[in-house]
């Protein structure tokens, strides 16, 4: 068991202890809790055998019904938005492991706009949309990271250069490929893509990520549920034809 596990069993008990004590607050919390402790477990199973859950895998580039968006990297998706992995925290997007190497798994633009890197981002790149999909009158941004390798060494795609700003790309457009930079080197984190879909802050820029509530709920815009809120504790799929 890693100790990532380990940690958050023993979050769980001594959350199991205070709400006996303290009553509904940490009981809630713990109920919200357990969903990203299944999903941490499941992770798990999955990152040990991707081949035998295979069938677990989002294909990249599907889009699920009518949604806006075309899923951005082939994989599982082993946590969704406002999971909750430590009390405080809540997650601002998806985490989506291919399930192979560094610098393997494609990762592509989930909707057509305006590409972006900053000088000092070593795998990161965000897309300005200037009318949402679902909600015309106002401006988004989707954001994609951990493309690069632990060392900082870019996975994204030299049509992107440090310094990129506001090149147009289609939808589909090859952004990279997944790595683990965790923005400290030597300190990985497994192999995935992160990917959010961030506010605008009114004036044409971009909110910080870091913050959920600078960022949406992606059910809408893939068309499946991946809100944490909801209880939700299925493996996210959608039906291809």
């Amino acid at each position: 068991m890693t100790a990532r596990t380990w940690r958050n069993l023993l979050i769980l008990i001594a959350l199991t202890v205070v709400g006996s004590l303290i009553g509904f607050g940490a009981v809630q919390y713990l109920r919200s809790h357990s969903t990203s402790v299944n999903r941490t477990s499941r992770l798990m199973r999955f990152l040990r055998d991707p081949q035998e859950h295979s069938d677990w895998i989002m294909p990249a580039s599907v889009r699920c019904g009518s949604a806006p968006f075309i899923f951005p990297s082939a994989g599982y998706i082993g946590f969704i938005w406002d999971d909750s992995f430590r009390p405080g925290h809540r997650h601002q997007g998806l985490d989506i492991f291919g399930g192979q190497g560094p610098n393997t798994t494609p990762v592509l633009a989930a909707y057509p706009g305006y590409l972006s890197r900053l000088d000092d981002w070593k795998s990161t790149v965000i897309i300005r949309i200037p009318s949402d999909p679902l909600q015309p009158d106002r401006q988004i941004w989707t954001y994609y990271t951990h493309m690069a390798d632990e060392g900082g060494d870019s996975f994204i795609s030299p049509d992107f250069p440090p310094g990129t700003h506001e090149v147009f790309i289609e939808s589909g457009t090859l952004l990279g490929y997944q790595g683990n930079y965790s923005g400290s080197p030597g300190n990985p984190t497994g192999i995935h893509l992160h990917f959010s879909i961030v506010k605008d802050d009114g004036q044409g820029k971009f909110l910080n990520e870091l913050e959920i509530n600078n960022t949406l709920d992606p059910t809408p815009y893939l068309g499946l549920e991946l809100n944490a809120n909801s209880g939700v504790n299925d493996i996210p799929l959608c039906a291809t034809k």
